[in-house]
């Protein structure tokens, strides 16, 4: 069944490239307008470019890590695209080490980008979606809601990110829906650093990476899109404060 969004206006953070990137290929492919950000200029104007899509695409570059910076998003994606409709709360950003070595700057570049940009990229886009009846999807992680070793600014950042999903969700009713998605292993950039660290090269790697996954393999970005289309839709008018995760059955 393929999902509608034709004529709907939506912003994706983080939308050049890995999750958001086929996500805003998704909102398009569905009849979206969309509004890409990537964290500069370059960019998010080579993934506009890269994407083919004429007026259906504009650009919304810069950092969500600052507050200005997630206001400077929001307000190019509502000038370019006449209102908005749907938040896709994308842009994140990896970082692990023990907890010894663990420093202030990479616990706040994890911080800010994971957890402060999705709070004030929402706090930003709020007013827009009041008037439109719009809604929210926030992306998660499923290393939000267990413990994982090396994970000791990044997991808190995406369990925040839960617990926000779910306080948003009440504050915010009826008005504004407000849903995450929490991926398992997919194939990203992000990802594809890690299994190298883990074994030495990607495909090793991965396969540490899904023995706990019961579908014994890594998910393909596009994997991720159908789930947000469908909360983002009409389909899911009854959807808010809804955690789900998309993993393989690895939280299962």
């Amino acid at each position: 069944m393929k999902i509608d969004h034709e004529g709907r206006r939506v912003l994706v953070t983080g939308g050049t490239r890995g999750i958001g990137r086929a996500i805003v290929e998704a909102f398009v492919d569905a009849g979206a307008r969309v509004a890409v950000n990537g964290s500069s200029e370059e960019t998010t104007r080579s993934a506009v470019s890269g994407l083919g899509a004429g007026d259906r695409i504009v650009a919304a570059p810069g950092s969500v890590a600052t507050v200005s910076g997630c206001r400077a998003v929001v307000e190019a994606a509502v000038e370019g695209l006449g209102g908005l409709d749907v938040l896709v709360n994308n842009a994140g950003r990896g970082g692990g080490a023990a907890i010894e070595d663990f420093t202030e700057e990479l616990w706040d570049r994890v911080i800010d980008t994971n957890l402060k940009g999705t709070f004030f990229t929402t706090q930003a886009a709020v007013p827009h979606l009041r008037r439109t009846g719009g809604n929210i999807v926030n992306i998660a992680s499923v290393n939000g809601m267990t413990g994982v070793v090396r994970s000791t600014a990044y997991g808190p950042s995406k369990a925040g990110v839960i617990n926000m999903t779910k306080c948003l969700a009440k504050e915010l009713a009826p008005d504004i829906r407000v849903n995450a998605v929490c991926p398992g292993g997919v194939d990203t950039d992000m990802l594809q650093n890690l299994a190298v660290r883990i074994a030495g090269n990607v495909e090793d790697g991965y396969r540490v990476i899904a023995r706990d996954c019961p579908q014994r393999r890594i998910a393909e970005t596009a994997e991720l899109a159908g789930p947000v289309l469908f909360l983002a839709s009409d389909a899911a008018t009854f959807a808010t404060g809804s955690i789900v995760a998309i993993d393989g059955g690895e939280t299962a």
